[in-house]
């Protein structure tokens, strides 16, 4: 610092000194003026300015330096591709895994579901359950009032009565012709002995025959009488046994265990025979998922194979299902196959209606050849790969695609296993191009 900054510094000390004594002495005297405003020195400013200018040297300097390496390798590499061809590199198709993946969606239903419907006309008198209720099978759930049941049951039993006395009528007119009968063959025999000793004139023998032969028709047809009276008991206790079940209906009970999942009428509601729906029950100890599984993962799926299923609302927890039966043939529209998979749920943590992801693990016989999606290349003529052969040429092969996993795809047909192609070809790929291979660990499996 010169001696001409150093006099300017400490005048400037003697007026910032000079203004404070007065803001003293005017305090002293009571007077109420603003406060000065603050100003940095020259120095001050100075220094900040030093500062900033270090601070930006140093940011040119970290951030010039490495872009100019970067640039310098950049016009090396350009320079060795321009005095050579390009340097590619390459990976050998390999096939998948033996062990085939298969995620599929699936929505949870319950394995025994049933609408339980009115069996007799009344109204509905009380409501023992409802929706979310756990019932056993036989258990009552509601009550019917059945008045008009009532009456015809009434009635049908007087029918009953009536019937069984037509029967003791028609047995006892059965009985009187019986003896009837009897009583005319004895007369007849009689009659034919005395008309074989001349006795009595042989019109009184026909006569006597005359009637043994009336008799025997009565007793016939009072047979035929007591039969059709009986027959009608018969339908009369018919009758009163189906009014009776129809009364016994009155009590609606759960027809299996589980869960009540619909409640549809409310007390008093009129319900109908057969056509009203009172309530809907479902079994949820075990619950089911149906599989759509496409054509190619067919072979994989067989009956007992083990499914872990997931859904949204218990991350991190997983489901143990088992695959119980599978369509045996193919949907020709999606060209899939039904496949049941069934969910213990023992402590009824899932709901019929869930959605929930599907995985399937299997062994498979054949697994198909794979490469990384970014080795494809997609034109106007289809799907195609980049081959490099031996003398480092490339040419471009036709395949046919199978599944697309998104980071990988299957060929199925185009290439065999252990071909040589570019990784990541682009649209620059051209037929009959030369390259230098450059080999990559990690072929796809």
């Amino acid at each position: 610092m010169t001696h001409e900054t150093s006099h300017q510094t400490e005048d400037q000390l003697r007026r910032e000194l000079a203004e404070l004594r007065r803001q003293l002495a005017a305090r002293d005297r009571g007077e109420r003026r603003p406060a000065a405003r603050w100003q940095p020195s020259r120095a001050t400013i100075g220094g900040l300015l030093a500062v900033a200018g270090v601070v930006l040297a140093l940011a040119f300097v970290a951030g010039y330096v490495p872009l100019q390496r970067r640039e310098a390798a950049l016009r090396a590499e350009t320079r060795a591709q321009e005095d050579g061809p390009p340097r590619v590199v390459v990976l050998h198709v390999a096939r998948g895994s033996e062990r085939s993946e298969l995620e599929l969606p699936g929505t949870m239903q319950a394995v025994t579901e049933a609408p339980i419907l009115a069996r007799t006309d009344g109204y509905l008198k009380r409501r023992l359950v409802d929706i979310g209720d756990r019932v056993r099978a036989g258990q009552v759930v509601a009550e019917i009032d059945a008045p008009e049941l009532d009456q015809q049951v009434q009635q049908a039993e007087a029918a009953v009565e009536q019937a069984q006395a037509a029967v003791q009528q028609a047995e006892a007119n059965l009985a009187q012709g019986t003896a009837n009968r009897d009583l005319a063959r004895i007369t007849a025999e009689r009659s034919r002995t005395l008309t074989a000793r001349g006795i009595i004139p042989q019109q009184d023998g026909d006569q006597a025959q005359a009637q043994l032969a009336a008799q025997e028709a009565g007793v016939r047809a009072l047979e035929r009488a007591v039969s059709a009276q009986r027959s009608s008991l018969a339908a009369a206790k018919a009758n009163l046994a189906r009014l009776e079940e129809l009364q016994r209906y009155r009590l609606v009970r759960a027809p299996f265990d589980g869960v009540i999942t619909l409640r549809n009428l409310d007390v008093g509601a009129l319900v109908s025979s057969g056509s009203t729906l009172l309530y809907r029950i479902a079994q949820t100890r075990v619950l089911r998922t149906y599989l759509n599984v496409p054509q190619s993962s067919v072979p994989s799926i067989h009956v007992g194979q083990t499914a872990t299923l997931t859904v949204s609302q218990f991350p991190g927890r997983t489901f143990r299902g088992t695959v119980t039966r599978t369509a045996k043939a193919l949907d020709p529209a999606s060209r899939t196959m039904l496949v049941e998979v069934d969910v213990p749920n023992g402590d009824g943590a899932l709901l019929p209606g869930t959605y929930t992801e599907v995985a399937l693990s299997g062994a498979r016989a054949n697994p198909p050849l794979v490469v990384p999606a970014a080795a494809m290349v997609f034109r106007a003529d289809g799907p195609q790969v980049a081959l490099v052969d031996a003398a480092g040429i490339v040419h471009l092969q036709k395949v046919v695609v199978g599944r697309d996993d998104g980071d990988r795809i299957e060929i199925l047909q185009g290439v065999e296993e252990g071909a040589a192609i570019i990784a990541a070809p682009g649209d620059t790929a051209r037929e009959g191009a030369r390259v230098v291979p450059i080999e990559r660990d990690g072929e796809p499996r």
